[in-house]
């Protein structure tokens, strides 16, 4: 065997070009996914004339130096027919130089019309219009791509953190050196997170929001603290979710996987999920991890319609 040939089970390099294609509805995040992909190390251009792709990859057998390309474009783009796209693309995808994939972000009607409603933007196939008509036929316009298309991001139950989130986890090149542990509090009336890989419901507990004095306080506020850890079921319980997490953090490390997230909810996210997920940080950083803690509902206010009837 030659001096410079690899061994049998190294891997080669791959010197494939890397593109991905980021397309979807208009308002349902393409911008911040590309603004993401940039972070991480893509080149990103956005509004790309599709009918250029071959030339900017350039003829196969070419080779290629830069780094991941990611291209955005959508309805408004020139030249923009579905099918054309796919055809195109499908070329591309055949060349042995290239890998290319292609991401969809989808977004639901009712959520694309309150996020126009609200920042009072035109959507672009309206036309004098109501949104509503605009948003229906764009999905008309483009549900080929979105049929075709390899990876499809629903951005309906996304916050703008959520989505940033999610591009990092599918499309990061280079895995971050240290697994990323995030702990969310929230409330269950509000929404559950949806990245969220374990979820813990603290509404076995007793809520703290039914005693006046402690109801505007929070689960940082030591007096909303000692009526949690006066459950009867808080210590128990607790250590229970210690010892499982302090179980599959290191599995899910060997496994490789980048990001774990793990949510604490309660009925309204203020008093016993914001207790726990305090506690938990501190459990988990006195066991080597650095995670990150978001308190989502932590300025909510507080509602008696939000916890309900007190039992």
């Amino acid at each position: 065997m030659p001096a410079d040939s690899p061994e049998p089970d190294q891997a080669l390099p791959d010197e494939r070009q890397r593109i991905l294609l980021v397309t979807g509805l208009s308002g349902a995040g393409k911008t911040t996914a590309l603004r993401v992909l940039e972070d991480l190390g893509w080149e990103a251009i956005d509004n790309f004339p599709i009918r250029l792709l071959g030339r900017l990859v350039g003829a196969e057998g070419e080779r290629h130096t830069s780094g991941p390309l990611a291209i955005g474009f959508d309805s408004r783009t020139r030249g923009f027919v579905p099918h054309d796209i796919i055809e195109r693309v499908k070329k591309l995808t055949a060349r042995s130089d290239v890998l290319l994939t292609t991401l969809f972000i989808d977004c639901g009607s009712g959520e694309l019309e309150r996020r126009y409603n609200e920042t009072r933007r035109r959507h672009p196939m309206a036309s004098g219009r109501p949104v509503r008509v605009g948003i229906q036929a764009e999905r008309e316009l483009l549900e080929p791509l979105r049929r075709w298309a390899d990876a499809v991001i629903d951005t309906t139950e996304y916050s703008s953190n959520d989505l940033q989130q999610a591009i990092r986890e599918a499309f990061s090149h280079s895995a971050p050196q240290e697994m990323s542990i995030i702990l969310s509090s929230f409330g269950f009336a509000r929404g559950t997170p949806p990245l969220a890989d374990l979820v813990f419901d603290m509404r076995f507990l007793d809520n703290p929001h039914w005693v006046e004095e402690l109801r505007e306080q929070t689960g940082l506020d030591e007096p909303v603290g000692a009526y949690v850890r006066k459950d009867p079921a808080f210590a128990t319980a607790f250590a229970q979710m210690r010892d499982l997490l302090l179980t599959l953090l290191p599995r899910y490390r060997a496994q490789g996987k980048s990001y774990v997230n793990i949510g604490f909810g309660c009925t309204g996210g203020r008093h016993r999920s914001v207790y726990t997920t305090a506690q938990m940080d501190e459990a988990l950083r006195s066991a080597g991890f650095s995670p990150t803690v978001i308190h989502r509902n932590l300025g909510s206010r507080a509602a008696d319609e939000i916890e309900g009837r007190k039992a």
